[in-house]
């Protein structure tokens, strides 16, 4: 009985001991729960610490684009202000020399220097032109000056220019007779615009003009004016024109000096004549007619 009884005890102590194996395990489940418990904590410690990381470098970053932008706008501000103190500077300075230049004598007028003089007296030009002492060239009007010279009778045309920093140059275009006719007061020059310019003996070479009523302003005497400035001084020379003698406007003769005569007919076709009157005086004759320089005819 006692051994049967003891039998049948030694299995519920075999269960005990399985229960308490299976406890040990359960307890060392535990024990392995806790461990996974501990470093799931520990992951989440490293992952905050490296999002804190991140989030400080971002930080750092961020503060580092703005300080460059904040320096680099600072940078433009002060590239700009000096760009605009220089520019200041500059017009100042500008400013400044202008006023020197326009209220001071520092570029005053110390020479005139006139060209293209041989009948006027350059005293005449130089009282015309009434420079006045001490007066900056910025100041000068040149326009004016140059209407004062144009008022002399034997000047066609002037141009007065500054040359900096002090002088003051002249260039005078004279006028040249191309015919005079005579006069109780003398013989009157007309130049190539039909201008009567003097009263004065004319030089040698120029041709008298024949007409009934002569005046600069006499159609009659414009035309013979026009047919003599058509002809090339050169040839004028050569040809030798002694007088002109104007009927009309469409009659006008030109009397040589050694006594032949061209008949040169009206202004019409003036360059066409004094082209063919050349060749056509080579030939022998005393009346030459160029009246119709494709039909010239020679007498």
């Amino acid at each position: 009985m006692s051994s049967g009884g003891g039998a049948e005890d030694r299995p519920d102590a075999a269960a005990d001991d399985s229960y308490d194996a299976e406890t040990y395990d359960a307890d060392t489940y535990d024990a392995d729960t806790y461990d996974a418990d501990t470093y799931g904590a520990e992951s989440a410690d490293a992952d905050g610490a490296e999002s804190v990381a991140e989030s400080a470098a971002a930080r750092r970053a961020r503060l580092r684009r703005g300080r460059v932008r904040r320096e680099s706008r600072i940078a433009a501000a002060w590239q700009s202000r000096r760009v605009r103190l220089g520019a200041l500077s500059g017009v100042v300075v500008l400013i400044a020399l202008g006023l020197v230049a326009w209220f001071t004598p520092l570029l005053s007028v110390r020479t005139v220097q006139v060209d293209g003089l041989a009948a006027v007296p350059e005293q005449q030009v130089l009282d015309a032109l009434q420079v006045p002492d001490g007066l900056s060239m910025m100041r000068l009007d040149t326009n004016a000056m140059a209407e004062r010279v144009s008022h002399l009778p034997k000047v066609r045309s002037v141009r007065v220019q500054r040359v900096f920093p002090s002088t003051v140059q002249v260039t005078v275009v004279e006028r040249t007779p191309v015919l005079y006719f005579d006069s109780p007061e003398g013989a009157h020059l007309l130049d190539c615009d039909s201008v009567e310019f003097a009263i004065e003996p004319p030089g040698p070479g120029v041709p008298k003009l024949i007409t009934d009523h002569p005046d600069g302003s006499d159609a009659v005497t414009k035309a013979a004016v026009a047919v003599m400035a058509a002809i090339p001084l050169p040839l004028r020379d050569q040809v030798g024109v002694g007088a002109v003698v104007a009927r009309s406007v469409s009659d006008i003769a030109l009397e040589l000096r050694d006594g032949r005569t061209v008949l040169w007919g009206g202004t019409v076709d003036s360059a066409r004549k004094a082209a063919v009157v050349g060749p056509l005086l080579s030939q022998p004759g005393k009346v030459f007619d160029v009246s119709s320089p494709n039909l010239v005819t020679v007498k």
